[in-house]
């Protein structure tokens, strides 16, 4: 793809991001309850999640009926045209529920469905409590509401402050404890904050110097991976054990002291 068609791609996935941000803005503003769990009794999703993804999808299929789709609450679907639209209509559901303003709707476009081999084109992140808009098309650099951004410089990894998040199994996050334990001394701090794309977006900005997590879905991290990398982040997906992928970004400057690491913890 072209950068022309590349950009016309991500000025249609932000439109589409922050109607569906106004969305979920308004629908926090009022009653917000469990509809269903997924996983397990605290993998939760609201009527909202279904009710923005549902806006998404329709925005994009009648903007662009051959693209595919993927997303969180309503699956995938086939392309005709070999791009797909990888969505998560709101990044942090648990906040969103008890009204933490730190939740996300993140869009993406790629070549590819599969993370081993797709290509991100472009890709943004919405927070509708804050209006913070983060965007990003392949090889033209990062922006947060419009103003380019890059990443921290941190002078080693004990200066660095690092963010992860937890997964829904209990023996899973009994397992991410562990590494954290074994993190919180060779880091300066460590945050868990619960949206995935928002932290990705926070290594773009510089708020954080090194991510990780293990066991995402392309929709929690999609968008937010490409901003990270048009920031200037070393961003890694390859890693899969047991069928979970880790996912770390990280400023260049500490990025392999900070693989290394993680490969130490067995994270």
């Amino acid at each position: 793809m072209t950068s022309a068609a590349n950009a016309e791609l991500l000025a249609l996935a932000v439109s589409v991001a922050r109607e569906a941000a106004a969305l979920a803005a308004r629908r926090r503003s009022e009653t917000v309850t469990v509809a269903a769990t997924k996983s397990s009794p605290v993998d939760v999703v609201t009527a909202t999640d279904r009710e923005v993804e549902a806006l998404i999808r329709g925005r994009l299929r009648d903007a662009r009926p051959s693209d595919g789709f993927l997303g969180e609450e309503s699956g995938s679907g086939s392309s005709a045209s070999g791009l797909h639209w990888i969505v998560d209509p709101i990044d942090g559901t648990v906040n969103f529920l008890y009204g933490i303003p730190h939740y996300a709707v993140s869009i993406a476009v790629s070549e590819g469905a599969d993370p081993a081999s797709w290509s991100i084109l472009a890709g943004c992140v919405v927070n509708p409590a804050s209006g913070e808009l983060f965007a990003a098309a392949r090889g033209e650099g990062a922006t947060l509401d419009g103003r380019a951004v890059a990443v921290s410089a941190p002078a080693s990894l004990g200066e660095s402050l690092v963010a992860t998040g937890f997964g829904y199994d209990a023996r899973v996050r009994d397992e991410q404890g562990a590494t954290v334990m074994q993190l919180l001394s060779r880091v300066r701090d460590i945050r868990r904050m619960g949206a995935a794309a928002l932290d990705l977006c926070s290594i773009a900005v510089g708020r954080l110097d090194a991510y990780f997590e293990r066991g995402l879905n392309p929709w929690d991290f999609a968008a937010g991976a490409l901003i990270a990398s048009e920031a200037g982040a070393v961003v890694t997906t390859d890693d899969v054990r047991d069928g979970r992928r880790l996912v770390m970004a990280a400023a260049p400057s500490i990025a392999r002291e900070f693989a290394e690491l993680l490969r130490d913890t067995r994270a």
